[in-house]
Parts: structure tokens; sequence; C-alpha cells
């Protein structure tokens, strides 16, 4: 029944997206593509969906697949909305008519005006610009890399951390990358950037440890900075969204994923922390395993800050923003700053620096990207560095973040 009822969803979509495209293309021909094609992908996109393994999980198909469905079906939703507010007047002026008629005595029954070109030709126009931004986000945008820099003040920051510059990736997502140059390329921009030390805030494959097998080599070749490279797990690197055979198999799996971590150079915070030191000063970083408000809690903040004092300098690595929103915000011990990822920004909205930031995951998490400050602390959520589910990113480009720690109050 699910599906009889999505096929004639879809169905009923593809009718009314092919009565702009009839009203305004007059050629027969040109008609038959229009839906051999369509029947065609559609048929695609089913069967790879009905033939989905959840002992497999996520693949490239299926990534395809998401992609081709949302390239098709966003651009058609639009194509509706034109022709319903058009089939709305049109039976208005209907039911004016055939009133008119009913009490005039007329026998006319030419009720129902026609379809007006300029209402299609308009609906076609409009739904151009998704199908264009979702084709250049899955050919282009998903590896349009971008370095985003902030500075950061702090009265109780310790002297000799005046200036000390953070990195931060986030949401490798390994097994959705079909592009190594593109790849080795991101990880030669985070080396060109000048950084003290560099976190990753989890989601380093989408499911299996072997997903991250052909890219150790590259993602080996970042720097490792003069106060190193540390990590955390994410929700995906728990291996919870597909079935396992066996729960020796699932938690083969989840050691393998965190010895990826050791491969590449990076140390993995499981619920404990580190000191930094510089001279005779230190920070405290924090790592915690993953908890989210709607997803796997598996972080204990009092567990990974046993060894720090609540005067510390403190710098937190948490996958999910909601923790920050829901435990960390307003926390006695005062997290002065705490690094996120997890949203990916939906890798889909608008960003218009100084005038406009918008998607659809602000409906579902109150900070989705860039950097926040409530109650004299920080968020960072960074907007990941791979992607995952649609095989694009549409105006939300993947991240390299770097924040520069300053004592309010030094010049220099």
């Amino acid at each position: 029944m699910r599906w009889v009822l999505l096929i004639s969803l879809l169905s009923l979509i593809e009718f009314y997206a092919f009565q702009a495209v009839k009203t305004v293309i007059k050629s027969k021909s040109f008609h038959w593509g229009y839906l051999l094609v369509s029947v065609v992908l559609l048929c695609y996109v089913l069967f790879v969906f009905y033939s989905y393994d959840r002992s497999i999980g996520p693949t490239k198909s299926t990534l395809r697949a998401g992609g081709m469905l949302l390239v098709v079906l966003v651009p058609k939703l639009v194509i509706i909305v034109f022709l319903l507010g058009e089939d709305i007047i049109r039976g208005v002026v209907a039911a004016g008519t055939y009133l008119m008629n009913f009490f005039a005595e007329k026998k006319s029954v030419d009720y129902l005006p026609g379809r007006r070109k300029f209402v299609s030709q308009i609906a076609l126009g409009i739904a151009a610009i998704p199908l264009i931004g979702f084709l250049h986000g899955i050919f282009k945008g998903k590896y349009n890399f971008k370095v985003l820099k902030y500075t950061l003040y702090f009265d109780d920051l310790p002297d000799a951390f005046h200036g000390f510059r953070v990195a931060q990736i986030s949401d490798i997502h390994s097994g959705s990358f079909d592009d190594e140059k593109k790849i080795a390329y991101a990880v030669e921009l985070i080396n060109e950037q000048e950084m003290d030390v560099l976190f990753f805030t989890g989601d380093i494959v989408n499911t299996m440890a072997k997903e991250m097998d052909p890219w150790i080599s590259v993602f080996k070749n970042i720097k490792i900075p003069a106060y190193g490279k540390y990590s955390i797990l994410g929700n995906h690197d728990y291996g919870e969204y597909v079935s396992w055979e066996t729960k020796e198999a699932k938690a083969a799996n989840f050691e393998a994923i965190k010895n990826i971590h050791d491969q590449i150079d990076f140390k993995l915070l499981l619920n404990e922390s580190v000191f930094l030191e510089k001279g005779e000063d230190k920070i405290a970083v924090i790592g915690v395993e993953n908890w989210g408000h709607n997803f796997k809690q598996a972080g204990d903040l009092k567990k990974a800050s046993e060894k720090v004092n609540a005067d510390d300098f403190k710098i937190l690595l948490s996958h999910d923003p909601s923790h920050w929103e829901h435990e960390v915000k307003k926390h006695q011990e005062h997290y002065h700053l705490t690094l996120s990822g997890h949203t990916h920004g939906f890798q889909f909205g608008i960003e218009i620096p100084g005038f406009m930031k918008w998607s659809p995951v602000q409906y579902v998490y109150k900070q989705w990207a860039g950097m926040y400050q409530e109650y004299g602390r920080y968020l960072n959520v960074n907007r990941g560095f791979g992607f995952h589910a649609f095989p694009g990113r549409v105006g939300i480009w993947p991240e390299i973040s770097i924040i520069e720690l300053r004592k309010k109050g030094e010049t220099s």
C-alpha cells in the first residue's frame, strides 16, 4: 500500500508538470521524449530504493538515486504551485460562468477556460532555477570548499594562547566521495592554513569502516600542527543505521572506525580530555562521544571533564549542536568554545553574508551553521567537509573553519 500511494503521488506530480510542458511546447515528439525520460528516471529511482539493502546501508547508487529524485521532483513541485493556483482561478471562473448561464437559461457547456500559456511559461522559468541549482550542486557545489575565518575574544584566555589558531573540519562521510583529486585539493587547502591545532568533529564514514579504506593515504597527508590533531565520533560512526547479522560484526566495525583516527594521525577523544600547554599556560580540550537531542546519547560531559578544573579555559568537541543548546551553553563549568557539525547546513540553503541566512534545517536545529554566542560562550557549527543523502550542495558549501583566539585588551 505504501508503494501504491508513493507511485500514485509521483504520477499526479508528473501529470501536472506535463500539463505545463504540453501548454508551452506543442511538439508531439517532444512530449513523448519528455514522458519517456521521466518514466525511465522514476523507474530507476523506485528500483534503487525498493532494492535498498539495510545490511549494506547507503551506497553511491542510493546517493545517485536521491540526487535524481530531487533534481526531477523539486522543479515539478514548483510547477504544481503555479498550476494549482491557476486551476483554482479556472474553477472559480467555471462556477461563475455556470451560474450566469443557469440563471440566464443559456445552454452553453463550455464553462472551464483553457490553460493560459504565459502561466505555464512562468512556472517552467522559475522551476529552472532549482533545477540548475541542484545540477550545479551535484557536479560542482559538493566540492566547492570554503575557508571561513573567525576571531573570538575572551577575558580569561591564558596569555600564552593569545593569537592561538584553531582549525576545524567535520562530517567527512568518506563513503560518499567520488573524486580523489577534489579531496586531495581540499587536504592541500587545509595544509595551507596557519593553524596551531586541528580538530575533527565526527562522522568519518556513512556507516562502514571500509568506506575510508581508499582515502586513508589522502587524509594522512593532512599536516600535524604544533599542538596536534584531535577528533571525536559522530552519530554515523556507531553503525546504527544498518542491520547487522550479529552484535559482534557491529562491534568489530565500530572498533575499526575508531582505529581509522589513529591511521590518519588524529587522537580520538572518547569522553576524555587533554591539555594543550604553551609555556606555563594551558587550555583544556574536552571530547565527548555523540550526544544528540534526537540521536544517540553516548556523550558523557561529566566523565569527559573529570580532569578539568572549573577555572580552566575549555574547548569542547561535541558533534551535535543540540548538545550545546540543551546541556552546555548554561553549564556551570563554563565551556568557552564548543565545536560541532552534524547538520551540514542541510546541504541546501541561501547565505548572503550580512543580509540573509536560511536553510530548511533551521526549523529543526536552533544552531545549524556558523558561529553563535550566548551567555558569554561560543558555538561553531561547521557546515561539514563531505556530503550525505543528497550527493551535492546548493548554497551551503563544504567548510574549513579557522578560529583565532584572542585575549580582550591585547593589541598585538
